[in-house]
């Protein structure tokens, strides 16, 4: 596990309690994530993981009862979406929705702040993708890829990885490795790391290509276990989720 030499705080989350349609799905979340730190959270299907992700981008439905979500030492709690963006988060999505009638190669135009991201369109194998609709009839493969190109042109500080490595072959997977290293500035000292990022996963096979620096397991709403993230996979894989219960919060 790696050291954040000091590094001033990026996102704070303050005992969070989340409820959706009336019913409570996270009970006092608590995490705190450094400039340049990269943490992975473990759970299984229903534990709160989408949950906690769309509360952190103010998606609507997401109830924020009490608790804080702060980043960069603003109070996100009651700002829209497209504030949270412009503030430097970004997200790959599970499944990602399409957008018919626009061109994913006009898209990549508007959100981009330099273009430096049209280095990895061949990298990504995403030439042949840049004149049709926005994920229309893409493969899992091509959709992931076609997040971590907008990921690349958005530029943001602070990313949220849902599940990169469902749904893809072991080829996929290593290219969405190296460029999630990329992004995460994993090819600088740790000194000079700005970016930040959680990485939300079910299998743990990503951890494989990405260095993470702390692992936590999100149970049942709660932040149930934390510490070394390969020791917490392995755990996981030898004892199934609940035996993570047993672990000193």
């Amino acid at each position: 596990m790696e050291k954040s030499y000091g590094k001033e705080e990026i996102l704070r989350i303050n005992n969070l309690y989340v409820e959706v349609d009336n019913k409570e799905i996270l009970k006092g979340i608590n995490l705190l994530i450094k400039e340049g730190e990269v943490i992975s959270i473990f759970g299984p299907n229903g534990s709160g993981k989408t949950t906690l992700i769309l509360t952190i981008l103010g998606y609507s439905g997401y109830k924020i009862k009490s608790g804080e979500i702060i980043f960069k030492n603003i109070l996100l709690n009651d700002l829209p979406i497209y504030e949270r963006v412009n503030y430097g988060i970004g997200v790959l999505f599970q499944k990602p929705p399409s957008i018919k009638g626009v061109q994913f190669k006009k898209l990549l135009e508007i959100i981009s702040k330099n273009k430096g991201y049209l280095d990895y369109i061949k990298i990504l194998k995403l030439d042949e993708l840049l004149d049709r609709d926005i994920n229309l009839g893409f493969s899992g493969g091509e959709l992931k890829r076609s997040e971590l190109i907008q990921l690349l042109a958005q530029n943001p500080d602070f990313m949220i990885f849902d599940e990169p490595e469902s749904g893809v072959d072991l080829e996929n997977i290593k290219i969405i490795g190296k460029v999630m290293n990329k992004l995460l500035d994993k090819d600088l000292s740790i000194s000079n790391r700005k970016k930040s990022g959680i990485i939300i996963t079910h299998t743990g096979g990503i951890l494989d290509f990405v260095e993470v620096d702390k692992g936590y397991v999100l149970f049942d709403g709660k932040i149930i276990c934390e510490g070394n993230p390969n020791e917490i996979l392995r755990n996981i894989k030898e004892n199934g989720f609940k035996e993570c219960e047993k672990c000193v919060k």
